[in-house]
């Protein structure tokens, strides 16, 4: 009886040494297998977390994150505003996007009543009282900054887009490009026949928008140089096209954005000199049209290799008022990181100016 009742409670020490070690090693073996499987899900768990974040906080990636949404002072009403052909793409990409992320920023664009959708009407409108602001595809001229003092105003020309000015021609046209210098003289009545430049002896048949539209300011670089009386005006750039495709001698000048997609003419290449010609599109000319369609050569106009450009500038009175605080916020909101992403997207870039004076603060 002694010797029994003396060996079982050495037994039952050795059962609760063998559980306690059975418990132990479960428990190491449970948190590997936790650890282990944690280590396996944090780069998904991460990523998850990180795309979520990007998503609740940055709607569209921007580099720095400058978002229609995150402008300030961006004042409530309907603002008209109207003017230069040039803008007609922006007003279709941009400010479409605008409107549905800022729907207190109502824009109604205000048609002239003579159909002629120019710069010079667009500031006189924006004068007169029928415009909040105005685009424009030209600096203001002396005239007009004189007109607006007399009426005890200010107008400031805000710098938005590079704008590449491209030359088309009758696609059967043989000729590799022209100087800025042979373009012009082309449009001063100088330079007559296409053989006078190396093509075929074929009458040079030069259109233009009507010069009321900044047309002379796009290739002229002086107030001096003056249209010669062969050159041709119309009311659109869609009909002068339409010229160009039906006339073999024909030539005419606009924006690269409205012209280098075009299947009926042929863009030309231009340069300072005739050693390097530069093209308004992005090479290799794409083929077949319209499968695929020219594409603006935008790294050109944003780096000055391509040598014919201007600025597109938002015409805003300084009145302090209502009109210019939306001319103003028009202008961050183009010039924000996502307006200027935008912009690109219609075949634009943004000015130098704009860049270094008129970058606004998230």
């Amino acid at each position: 009886m002694f010797e029994k009742s003396n060996r079982t409670p050495i037994k039952k020490n050795k059962d609760v040494v063998l559980l306690i070690k059975g418990l132990i090693i479960g428990k190491v073996l449970t948190l590997l297998v936790i650890g282990g499987l944690l280590w396996w899900l944090k780069p998904q768990l991460w990523s998850s977390a990180t795309a979520t974040n990007q998503t609740s906080e940055n709607p569209v990636a921007t580099p720095n994150g400058s978002t229609y949404d995150r402008m300030t002072g961006i004042p409530s009403g309907t603002f008209n505003y109207g003017g230069s052909a040039a803008w007609i793409p922006i007003r279709q990409v941009v400010d479409a996007q605008i409107q549905q992320a800022r729907p207190e920023l109502q824009l109604r664009y205000i048609q002239p009543p003579n159909g002629n959708l120019s710069s010079s009407v667009g500031i006189q409108m924006l004068l007169d009282g029928k415009l909040d602001f105005a685009h424009s595809s030209r600096p203001l001229t002396a005239a007009e900054k004189a007109l607006a003092q007399k009426q005890g105003l200010t107008l400031a020309e805000m710098p938005i887009a590079v704008d590449g000015i491209a030359a088309v021609v009758h696609p059967s046209l043989q000729i590799s490009g022209l100087t800025v210098e042979q373009l012009q003289q082309i449009y001063q009545g100088k330079i007559t026949n296409w053989s006078q430049l190396g093509g075929e002896n074929l009458p040079i048949v030069p259109y233009t928008r009507h010069p009321q539209d900044g047309s002379p300011a796009a290739i002229f670089s002086t107030s001096e140089q003056t249209f010669g009386t062969n050159v041709r005006s119309v009311k659109s750039t869609t009909a002068a096209l339409r010229l160009v495709n039906q006339t073999p001698g024909a030539i005419y000048y606009a924006s690269a954005r409205a012209v280098v997609h075009q299947c009926g003419v042929k863009p030309l290449p231009l340069g300072e000199n005739s050693d390097r010609f530069v093209p308004p599109y992005r090479e290799p000319l794409s083929q077949p049209c319209p499968n695929q369609r020219h594409q603006p050569n935008l790294a050109a106009f944003a780096d000055g290799s391509y040598p014919l450009t201007r600025n597109l500038y938002a015409i805003v009175k300084q009145d302090g008022g209502k009109a210019q605080q939306a001319g103003e916020a028009y202008t961050r909101l183009l010039l924000s990181d996502q307006g200027q992403q935008a912009l690109r997207q219609a075949g634009f870039v943004q000015a130098a100016a704009a860049t270094a004076q008129n970058k606004p603060a998230n």
